[in-house]
């Protein structure tokens, strides 16, 4: 006879979890204890958003569920931005969640939630485990449903009361994933549409990536002479140095690259869903009449012609498709040669730096970092205008060494860092982050200290939420209302967690700073004093203002 908790670690163990986040909460006090003496690594976080987004990150990272414990109510609430994160991505992940005893069902009892209903949406699948005996029939299906078809988060609810009661109950084993499957032929039709194309791109993206996906995708590239786009915030899936690479469709992306995407006559597109960012609000690539002809690979059957028609549409995912298509032959002297290297050139003019005002210059630090880091460094940012400067100017060499949300959420960035430091202990791991975001979720450098995480923090503090004070510019110029903050001295708060801190406010000292910072061996806080007219890698805020006075 085992309770609840010890029959749902024993499932972990199955499933081959290693490390889980959390914040305790009273409401799985069972599972708690089944974790004592398990094995299992539990990261106890300070709130659940951070809990989540590092969750989400482990699974980015892995391939495997992120797995996160969280209270009811509160607790679940907190979580939800960054379950969001892994639906949006396509992140697998298994959130459990405290519950109110069966008893106390719609009573409105302290913090009763139901969240069928409120993760039924934002999940991939939400459910309610009633019965102590079937907890490994839910969790079995709860990881299987996590890792295959299009990954996601599944949301597992936990009455307390089913959790502390005892069953007598045998595991089960855990489930191979299904992500689909491409067969010679398959491969062979996708090359023979390339037969009459004189202009084409690959796009890759999308869940399931490898390192030997991203050769894959290097080999593919080059034996077909293809120009290959990685989407946004993928930027790793192919290095970023090789001749066939030309840059990332989405926020911020090159304008001749969104260009070319017009331009193409045949896209071939590897994992991606073409979301909105991709196709720059659906503009690029109208879904009314693309006017090009799409092969359009992706493991979830029901994403494929849901918004753009495909002339070859496969369930698999890209790295899946890849490993078909390395084995097909190659193009000899392909008619597009000259547009691929055109392609590569804009996107090589693109990386040159623009100056941008003040003592320190983002462009410079970014280059620094991309031309010192190892290759094998891992970057992660969240949302804000800060990160077009990354995906800029930085050039990922590796993959597995970006970690960033496709969904734009804020607070990810740090969190993310914290739990690439734990799963690489001995890698360089970078977190760039602007002021706004980091102040979202920067009490988990007490998390960081606590677990032994040793990433490296860089703040581009230029005082205000940069992105939408963008917008504001824009649209009302002049008018500041809600965008501007009141900082607090980074460097000095990194230190009272117990890291490392510091403060640039001249460009020339980052190099020193930093070496300093790597020589701590531990968190470490670099700030970065921007001028206020920093907005974006090509605008000052007068200039932006003067485009909305324009309108």
């Amino acid at each position: 006879m085992r309770h609840g908790g010890q029959i749902l670690v024993d499932h972990l163990k199955t499933e081959g979890v290693c490390r889980v986040f959390s914040v305790p909460g009273e409401s799985f006090l069972a599972a708690l204890d089944g974790l004592h003496d398990s094995g299992i690594e539990n990261i106890v976080c300070r709130q659940e958003g951070g809990a989540a987004m590092m969750a989400e990150a482990h699974g980015k990272l892995t391939g495997e569920p992120g797995v996160l414990f969280v209270t009811r109510g509160p607790g679940a609430t907190n979580a939800a931005s960054g379950i969001h994160v892994a639906q949006q991505d396509s992140t697998p992940m298994v959130v459990f969640v405290g519950q109110i005893a069966r008893g106390h069902r719609d009573r409105e009892a302290f913090q009763e939630v139901d969240y069928r209903a409120m993760f039924g949406t934002l999940a991939k699948w939400a459910c309610e485990v009633d019965q102590t005996e079937r907890l490994p029939e839910y969790l079995a299906r709860a990881f299987h449903m996590a890792r295959s078809g299009r990954p996601g988060p599944v949301v597992v609810a936990l009455p307390e009361d089913m959790l502390s009661a005892h069953a007598d109950v045998p595991d089960r084993p855990a489930m191979a994933r299904t992500n689909g499957h491409l067969t010679a032929e398959d491969a062979q039709a996708i090359t023979a549409i390339l037969t009459d194309a004189k202009t084409p791109l690959v796009i890759a993206g999308g869940p399931g990536w490898t390192p030997d996906a991203a050769r894959n995708l290097a080999d593919f590239a080059k034996a077909h002479g293809l120009p290959v786009a990685c989407t946004f915030r993928r930027q790793d899936f192919m290095d970023n140095r090789h001749p066939n690479y030309v840059g990332d469709p989405g926020v911020g992306m090159n304008p001749k690259l969104g260009a070319r995407m017009c331009d193409a006559d045949t896209l071939i597109v590897l994992g991606s869903r073409l979301g909105d960012s991709v196709t720059g609000g659906y503009e690029i690539l109208d879904p009314a009449a693309t006017g090009k002809r799409i092969v359009h690979v992706y493991p979830d059957p029901d994403e494929l012609g849901r918004v753009f028609h495909a002339d070859l549409a496969l369930v698999a995912t890209g790295p899946e498709a890849l490993a078909a298509l390395v084995r097909t032959n190659g193009t000899q002297a392909p008619r597009w040669a000259d547009w691929t290297k055109s392609a590569r050139a804009d996107y090589e003019a693109f990386q040159q730096p623009v100056t941008t005002p003040g003592n320190v210059k983002m462009e410079e630090v970014v280059l620094w970092l991309s031309r010192n880091l190892p290759d094998d460094a891992i970057v992660t940012n969240g949302a804000g205008n800060y990160a077009t400067w990354l995906h800029r100017y930085f050039s990922f060499k590796q993959h597995g060494t970006q970690l960033a949300p496709t969904s734009g959420s804020m607070g990810y960035g740090f969190p993310a860092a914290v739990a690439a430091s734990l799963e690489h202990p001995d890698r360089t791991v970078i977190a760039w982050l602007g002021d706004g975001e980091f102040q979202m979720t920067l009490n988990e450098m007490s998390t960081a200290i606590q677990h032994g995480a040793k990433p490296i923090a860089i703040i581009a503090n230029n005082g205000r939420y940069g992105t939408i004070r963008m917008h504001q510019e824009r649209t009302y110029p002049g008018r500041v209302s809600g965008t501007d903050m009141a900082n607090p001295d980074f460097a000095a708060l990194a230190r009272a967690y117990g890291g490392h801190g510091e403060t640039v406010t001249n460009g020339e000292d980052f190099a020193a700073a930093f070496a300093r910072a790597k020589a701590a061996d531990t968190l470490a806080v670099i700030e970065l004093v921007l001028d206020p007219q920093v907005a974006t890698p090509s605008l000052t805020l007068n200039a932006l203002r003067e485009i909305g006075k324009q309108r």
